[in-house]
């Protein structure tokens, strides 16, 4: 497992209040909150009644919202690029049928397949761009919607989580299987899969890591929990897994997990980055960390041309 020395000071995020300035009693709620334990109303009411010294915790947790118009880092209208909403089919998942944003490079392709898998919430603005940026760097990205079945991602992260707890989890998970092997097949596909994906969609890497076996070339989760220990035998795919230090539910599912995949002899390396919070790829809110983010992106890009070329 390996570290990063020296995380710089995150640049001045977007809400004007840094990473380093929010009490971690604040990040903790507003885990609870990110996650559907406890309702927006419950986080900003637990965090003002915080007793911080030199601060406000409701500041601190309006700050931590997303604010995603704001941390769009590639064009909708890159001329590098080429993005497009697709439908395919999902047999056996919610509906019936799949949405998702894919984007191309420039050219004719074949281009390396990656599928970016959302957080618990839809397919957010975030997710959209983490797409453009896979494509800038040579690879054919699909973002599926797991909340197409449903109208797809509502335009807020609330109502958003709502939905997808809504939605039946097996299913689901077929819906981001179909999903990878949609764009496996894709005509511009040179065949080769890569998987990412963030908190849920971290999750959703693992798991389709064991299921896909051998269909999938490489998997990069970013603080997803674990694959069940006994569907490790299943994963062919190295893994390069990104952990964040203060995030100790998705934390404490590795080590039984990284037994596993030594017993399989699962080519892998787990990342764990000082400093953070999980999130802390998103530059959506202060959990962002510049250099872990940057850092992470790096060596994910480098997985996925070592093992999708």
């Amino acid at each position: 497992m390996s570290e990063v020395n020296s995380i710089e000071r995150p640049a001045a995020p977007l809400q004007g209040i840094t990473q380093l300035e929010i009490d971690q009693r604040v990040y903790d709620l507003y885990d609870e909150y990110c996650h559907g334990r406890i309702d927006r109303r419950e986080f900003l009411k637990r965090a003002s009644a915080l007793s911080i010294v030199g601060g406000s915790g409701l500041m601190m947790a309006q700050a931590l919202l997303p604010r995603y118009a704001q941390a769009q880092t590639v064009s909708f209208t890159d001329s590098r690029i080429k993005a497009t909403y697709v439908t395919y089919p999902s047999p056996g998942g919610n509906s019936g049928t799949m949405r998702g944003y894919l984007v191309q490079p420039t050219g004719t392709g074949p281009f390396p397949a990656v599928l970016v898998i959302h957080e618990n919430r839809g397919l957010n603005p975030y997710i959209e761009d983490v797409a453009r940026r896979a494509a800038l760097e040579g690879f054919l990205a699909l973002a599926p919607d797991g909340l197409f079945p449903v109208g797809g991602y509502p335009g807020n992260d609330d109502d958003g989580r709502t939905l997808q707890a809504s939605l039946d989890q097996g299913k689901l998970r077929i819906d981001l299987l179909n999903s990878a092997r949609f764009v496996k097949g894709h005509k511009l596909s040179s065949g080769k899969l890569g998987v990412t994906g963030f908190c849920f969609g971290g999750g959703v890497t693992n798991f389709l890591a064991a299921q896909l076996g051998s269909e999938m070339q490489a998997g990069a989760p970013y603080y997803g929990v674990a694959a069940a220990t006994d569907t490790v035998a299943g994963i062919k795919a190295p893994l390069l897994c990104h952990l964040a230090e203060n995030d100790a539910n998705i934390n404490n599912t590795y080590p039984a997990f990284e037994a596993a995949l030594k017993a399989a002899q699962v080519p892998h390396e787990i990342h764990r980055y000082p400093g953070t919070q999980h999130g802390f790829h998103n530059n959506s809110t202060p959990r962002y960390n510049e250099a872990a983010a940057r850092l992470s992106w790096e060596r994910t890009v480098a997985h996925f041309r070592k093992h999708l070329s």
